[in-house]
């Protein structure tokens, strides 16, 4: 009854969840390297699936019946054995920093993002952020008023001391000072592909250096993970699930020392 009461749960759930915790500590990744950050989160994603549909049928069959006849505002996707919580003696020890990547328009999913990776670790706050808003439609300019509108849900986190600190990605020197200019919370960082450039552009190094702002280097695609994909991936992970109605909000991925762990 795996794939079937997965099925069944997905057909009444208005918000799904996916958390795919740190794959590695149980072992479904340690074989294959994913040969980009794309494919890394679609193998995540589709391990989840698939570990989780094939426990929640044992669920349903024990003593889950009943849900499957309410109507579930959110169905939490997650696979118990790769879910770590921060031990609490530690956390003054440990840096949370987080990557956020906003798939969908709704700038208020930020919020819901940072609080579900917060509870997912077990801490009360995140030490850094930065966000990667969603691709720009074609004929649209990337501009500091298209960012405003998600820089200031992370400085309203910033100011509720759910965040510590928070930072850009991909902005040139033209616009990082814009945004500095006019933002509250100063960004602390801003991560630079290495597919756009392969020595930091001298202009945002200086400028980045004169205002305390760290340059950090990337190698993710614009879009981490797109609509169409995501689909594809859960397709194929439940069979005959409608799957053109599931539409990815975000994507947050954090890390922790040296470990990478992914939150769709």
């Amino acid at each position: 009854m795996g794939t079937d009461g997965a099925r069944a749960l997905l057909e009444r759930a208005g918000t799904l969840t996916l958390q795919t915790g740190n794959l590695l500590n149980w072992g479904c990744l340690r074989k294959k390297c994913p040969a980009t950050p794309g494919e890394e989160v679609r193998d995540c994603i589709q391990k989840t699936l698939t570990e989780w549909s094939s426990k929640v049928g044992q669920d349903l069959n024990q003593s889950r019946v009943f849900i499957l006849q309410e109507i579930l505002e959110v169905l939490e996707c997650t696979v118990a054995q790769a879910i770590e919580k921060i031990n609490p003696e530690e956390r003054d020890e440990l840096k949370v920093s987080a990557k956020l990547f906003i798939v969908g328009s709704n700038s208020s999913s930020i919020r819901d993002a940072v609080d579900l990776a917060c509870s997912a670790l077990g801490v009360a706050q995140l030490d850094s952020v930065i966000i990667a808003p969603p691709p720009v439609e074609d004929g649209t300019s990337f501009s500091l008023e298209y960012l405003q509108p998600y820089w200031q849900e992370l400085e309203n986190l910033v100011q509720n001391n759910k965040i510590v600190a928070i930072g850009t990605s991909d902005l040139d020197k033209t616009l990082l000072e814009q945004l500095y200019l006019w933002a509250q919370v100063k960004p602390s960082s801003n991560q630079v592909n290495l597919a756009s450039c392969c020595v930091m552009p001298p202009d945002l190094t200086a400028f980045a250096k004169q205002f305390d702002i760290q340059l950090l280097t990337h190698n993710d695609p614009k879009e981490l993970l797109c609509e169409a994909s995501f689909q594809e991936v859960l397709q194929e992970s439940i069979q005959d699930t409608k799957a053109h109605e599931w539409i990815p909000l975000w994507l947050l991925r954090w890390q922790l020392l040296n470990s990478v762990l992914l939150c769709l």
